[in-house]
């Protein structure tokens, strides 16, 4: 009973940063609406920030789970280059199916991940050296493989995971823009919309009832309400945009998936427990039977996958691949994940801090690209905030204390 309390008022801290970094979002969405006149929230605009923004998602939730264990990856920028290059060649090149292309992307991703979970989980070498090496390695040989050469173009079919989309029912709807052009709205994207908040709402009745049910400590309902209403307005804003733009993007339905299967996984498994428990204390989890080699070894294993994936839609959405692709993505994973109230130390933070981390990084770099600043201070600001938001964290833990 008393872990069960220890590790419901964990969440409890761990909900509180999240609602700080939501709130964040929104009030720095806010700012740059009113320095770009309106810009930032345009319908092409919005979808141009979700497609943009798609890899760094789908890496922000592979390197969350190394945060959790203590450790970064450095070298999934570099797998990332790794498995787009290994894609755009057989496609281009051999003229291999599309879907088996990326079956083999992926599995150079899975392999690459094994290579690193290999040397941390059973030589014991310190993820951060093991890391740097797979970064080094790894870009060589997207360098040697393309040649320094670009690959492409790629054909439709595979550019359409990065940059097709859903089906879509349109109706006239408005005017868009100054010059008051007819506009239209995406019946599919409503009909999404409004599935999605009955499920909302629905998840949050049930996990109110599963916390009394075990004497859980639950939030006021007050609070509950408010936090449901900014979930649905923030869901409806997107989706109302989306739906005047070309609909749902399909690289938003493969962040949505990815997101819903590792929020289950860290939130409702014994291997996301494990996890928790690693980062926790190694040495008290070895000790309790957990298999720490093991954590390590698919913990890596999974941020290779993650890192594949990642390089396909890159390569999907740019219609090439490049030797330069996925440069510096190591480095916004992991500030995503900071930014989304991870612990520098491990064994705290969750798949939605991460995406929301991601987000805030995405609106900073969209706002500042959108009222001209350079983009040597663009990384200045982004390194700001970063630093801010490890500093809130060791802050409120020596409050706690």
């Amino acid at each position: 009973m008393e872990l069960n309390n220890q590790i419901q008022k964990k969440s409890e801290n761990i909900d509180v940063k999240q609602y700080g970094m939501v709130i964040a979002l929104i009030v720095i969405f806010l700012l740059f609406l009113i320095a770009t006149g309106g810009k930032n929230a345009s319908p092409t605009n919005i979808n141009n920030l979700i497609m943009q923004n798609g890899y760094v998602v789908i890496l922000a939730v592979g390197m969350l789970l190394c945060v959790l264990t203590g450790n970064v990856d450095l070298g999934v920028g570099s797998i990332v280059a790794l498995c787009g290059a290994c894609a755009a060649i057989l496609v281009v090149d051999m003229h291999m199916p599309v879907f088996l292309a990326f079956a083999v992307a992926l599995l150079v991703g899975t392999g690459c991940g094994a290579f690193v979970g290999f040397f941390i989980a059973k030589m014991h070498i310190p993820p951060f050296v093991v890391t740097l090496a797979s970064m080094l390695m790894g870009r060589g040989l997207t360098y040697t493989m393309l040649k320094a050469q670009t690959k492409g173009p790629t054909p439709d079919l595979y550019n359409l995971i990065g940059v097709g989309f859903l089906p879509t029912i349109n109706i006239p709807f408005g005017h868009i823009g100054p010059n008051r052009v007819p506009g239209h709205l995406d019946l599919v994207s409503m009909g999404i919309a409004l599935i999605a908040s009955v499920l909302v709402i629905l998840g949050e009745i049930k996990d109110y009832k599963t916390k009394k049910k075990y004497n859980f400590a639950v939030n006021p309902i007050w609070q509950i309400v408010v936090k449901e209403i900014i979930i649905l307005f923030i869901m409806w804003f997107l989706l109302y945009k989306l739906a005047r733009n070309n609909g749902i993007p399909n690289v938003l339905v493969l962040m949505v998936i990815l997101v819903g299967i590792y929020h289950f996984v860290t939130s409702h498994t014994v291997a996301g427990r494990q996890i928790y428990a690693l980062g926790g204390n190694e040495k008290a989890a070895r000790l309790s039977g957990i298999n720490t080699r093991k954590v390590f070894f698919w913990v890596y294993l999974n941020m290779g996958l993650l890192s594949a994936v990642a390089g396909i839609v890159l390569s999907a959405r740019n219609g090439s691949a490049t030797p330069k692709a996925g440069d510096g993505f190591e480095l916004d994973a992991i500030a995503s994940c900071y930014i989304g109230g991870a612990a520098a130390a491990g064994g705290v933070g969750t798949i939605i801090g991460a995406v929301v981390g991601a987000f805030v990084m995405g609106i900073l770099n969209n706002g500042m690209s959108l009222i001209g600043w350079s983009t040597d201070l663009q990384k200045i600001v982004k390194g700001a905030v970063l630093l801010g938001a490890v500093v809130f964290d060791l802050i409120s833990k020596q409050k706690k204390n």
